[in-house]
């Protein structure tokens, strides 16, 4: 495949995506239907697209699109080779929608790392990462202690065909996504719901931090994504749980009270923009307040399953005031029986604590993403 053919490819994903039709869907959608793509010609491809958007702001649209790839590609590498080529404010004006100054604390570094390519990130077993790391190569634990099961990965090989995976050795799993499992502390033998599991990314973290002893509850709205769960828990041969359709509504999938309920609330995904350059340019600031009012009504329901004395994790891949800080003052001020639970940051391991967490992707190499922890008094 000719450097043009892959331009072209890459075109025809972008002339595909819009708000409706996300660009990674689009792209996956894409690549399955091109026969016989080497791993470095959908590498390519794949670049070639996140680069258009990651330097849209700087593009000329009326240009083929093609020209604008080749603009975008050739951005990608001056700022690899000299990032302070680009100033600060060239940078803020040109790399976030102007609305974003509105809800998020705006800082170069952030802008930064937006322009950077995102890291690859692993989750072993719990104490499996030094062994994981030996057999995969090409692996950096993020620290020592539990925090070396949370690997760096550079290598190029193709994860998903490794005996390990297949084995359930390890799941792709960014690192601020597990520091929310961390956070949550879920010890063996405790009952925890997953109000918006998803795909089980966080579910699966907490199955191991729990030994797959107790039981958690899985549920979200769609069905297809309960049914991924299924068929990534058993690779990773996780038991421990039960799922169940939920679609945020008054009526709560059991009548259980909880040791802990962690809500990874659907956002706006300001806190992936570094991994998810197209958002960038479909989000919009109504979106934000839409998904605040929502976010608001799933943390009030799902609070009343919290047993006394029992934990309450909000966290939300945002950084957007009104998706953060605002849902949890909110939340305060029309649940007094919830008091703050002042917990460690996870990626620092320091002596201070705060019940609410900022994680920012220049910080730690990971999407942003803003956690929160209450327990509902005795």
């Amino acid at each position: 495949m000719t450097s043009s053919t892959i331009l072209e490819c890459a075109a025809s994903v972008i002339r595909k995506s819009s708000r409706e039709r996300p660009a990674d869907a689009v792209l996956r959608s894409e690549l399955r239907s091109q026969r016989g793509l080497s791993r470095d010609q959908s590498a390519d491809i794949t670049k070639s697209v996140f680069a258009f958007y990651r330097w849209f702001g700087w593009l000329e649209n009326t240009q083929p699109i093609n020209q604008q790839i080749e603009q975008a590609l050739e951005l990608a590498r001056r700022f690899e080779r000299s990032p302070e080529g680009f100033s600060e404010s060239e940078l803020i004006e040109r790399a976030v929608p102007s609305w974003t100054r509105e809800q998020v604390q705006i800082t170069p570094e952030w802008i930064r790392s937006l322009q950077s390519e995102p890291l690859l990130w692993l989750r072993a077993r719990p104490g499996e990462g030094k062994r994981l790391a030996a057999k995969l190569g090409d692996c950096r634990p993020f620290g020592a202690g539990p925090l070396g099961d949370i690997l760096k990965y550079q290598g190029r090989q193709d994860l998903f065909r490794t005996e390990e995976f297949h084995e359930g050795a390890f799941e792709v799993q960014d690192v601020s996504s597990q520091a929310a499992g961390l956070v949550c502390a879920p010890k063996p033998g405790e009952t925890w719901w997953d109000a918006c599991a998803g795909e089980g990314g966080k579910l699966l973290h907490l199955a191991a931090l729990m030994e797959n002893k107790g039981l958690i509850w899985a549920t979200d709205r769609a069905a297809w994504r309960l049914n991924i769960l299924k068929r990534r828990a058993a690779r990773a041969r996780a038991f421990n749980y039960r799922s169940r359709i939920w679609d945020g509504g008054p009526n709560l999938p059991t009548k259980t009270r909880f040791d802990g309920v962690l809500l990874d609330a659907p956002c706006s995904g300001i806190g992936t923009w570094q991994r998810n350059p197209h958002g960038r340019w479909t989000t919009s600031a109504e979106d934000v307040r839409e998904l605040a009012d929502i976010q608001k009504r799933l943390l009030d329901r799902a609070s009343t399953a919290v047993r006394p004395g029992g934990k309450l994790i909000y966290a939300v891949c945002s950084l957007a005031r009104a998706e953060t800080i605002e849902v949890a003052e909110s939340f305060e001020a029309e649940h007094p029986e919830f008091e703050p639970l002042p917990v460690v940051n996870p990626l620092e391991l320091k002596a201070e604590t705060s019940p609410k967490l900022w994680l920012w992707p220049q910080q730690f190499g990971g999407n942003g993403m803003f956690i929160v922890a209450w327990h509902r008094k005795a």
